[in-house]
């Protein structure tokens, strides 16, 4: 089975606290919103406490054009996916040289030459390295991400994987959106970046610590619900679209999706000892424990994640898979990581230590 022999993360420099957010968010949609006093409680119920931004908070009080965004994205999730390698690699004590395969996650900018390929200057990879950028996959960009690239190791064994995940969400603030998605947005959104190491059962380890091993994963995308969430391309830039309803649909649908998922490997929700899930916002958190029946201490690390970086899109569930991999696992412990995103879709993922 593919192991996951290591993950790292990073975030930019520029840190803003929830209540700095929300005095912004005051200024920016007050005369959008005449009640904005009671729609500014997001803020204080985001469980929330920072998040980080690669421009500074005064960056946001003005209008900005796409291609200014854009080109921003690129310089910044470039630095971002570098560090976040490095640190990845560094931990794993192994060369960039010898990565075959490099695949690369986000939704919140676009480039061409794709980002992959400017990791391959920036860090020595080899050449011929194959390289599987993948784009449009939202906040289950990093749990869809991990199963593909766990997919490639199992179908070559002797490779090894390197998966970016990097999003840059507060650069694809609108400022002339005065729609409640973006105050929401303004509430929830953060950036972040994260690297994972995978490699098939055939490529040597000289570490004798259990390491996570990829059992299997799922897709699901549910019929009519693209309008649940993603982007609408307009002139200034990437609008944030996303639903009310997401905390139902979880409730509606997750239990008989993992349970359908779990079953025919041989395990169910109660033998689960670790749960990685996506922290899309605290109802979300709610909804899960309320839908798998399982208690809040079950979802700790991911609000962990929640309070400390906010949701930084398809990086935020690898932030608690390198939390939860700082735990003790115990040979034989199954793990399930969950993410949800635009489709309306879900990844699942079953780990087990080995």
């Amino acid at each position: 089975m593919p192991r996951i022999e290591a993950v790292a993360t990073v975030v930019p420099p520029h840190v803003v606290n929830q209540e700095e957010s929300m005095l912004l968010a005051r200024q920016f949609f007050q005369e959008a919103f005449p009640d904005i006093d009671r729609l500014l409680g997001i803020f204080s119920h985001s469980q929330i406490r920072k998040r980080h931004f690669c421009m500074p908070i005064d960056w946001f009080s003005q209008d900005r054009i796409f291609a200014e965004k854009n080109q921003l994205y690129v310089e910044n999730a470039e630095a971002l996916a570098v560090e976040a390698v490095s640190r990845c690699l560094e931990k794993a004590l192994v060369p960039a040289d010898t990565i075959d395969c490099l695949m690369f996650v986000s939704s919140t900018g676009i480039a061409t030459p794709s980002m992959d390929s400017r990791l391959v200057n920036r860090l020595g990879l080899r050449p011929d390295i194959t390289r599987v950028p993948l784009w449009g996959l939202g906040c289950a960009g990093g749990a869809m991400g991990l199963s593909r690239a766990c997919e490639y190791a199992r179908a070559y064994p002797q490779k090894r994987v390197l998966l970016v995940s990097v999003e840059l969400c507060g650069l694809t603030f609108i400022r002339q959106d005065m729609s409640k998605s973006n105050l929401v947005a303004t509430c929830l959104f953060g950036d972040g970046a994260a690297a994972v190491l995978v490699d098939g059962d055939e490529v040597a380890t000289s570490s004798a610590v259990p390491r996570l091993s990829f059992c299997g994963s799922r897709t699901t995308t549910w019929p009519d619900t693209l309008d649940v969430m993603g982007w609408e391309v307009t002139e200034p830039g990437l609008r944030v679209i996303f639903s009310r309803d997401i905390p139902t649909l979880i409730k509606q649908s997750m239990k008989e999706n993992v349970d359908s998922f779990l079953h025919p490997l041989d395990t169910s929700i109660d033998q689960l000892r670790h749960f990685i899930f996506h922290p899309g916002g605290a109802k979300v958190l709610t909804a899960y424990q309320q839908s798998l029946g399982i208690s809040q201490d079950a979802t700790r690390l991911s609000e962990e994640v929640l309070y400390n970086f906010g949701n930084m899109s398809s990086p935020t569930v690898l932030f608690v898979l390198e939390k939860s991999m700082e735990q003790h696992w115990e040979v034989g412990d199954r793990g399930l990581m969950a993410a949800l995103g635009p489709g309306f879709s879900s990844e699942l993922l079953l780990l087990e230590a080995r």
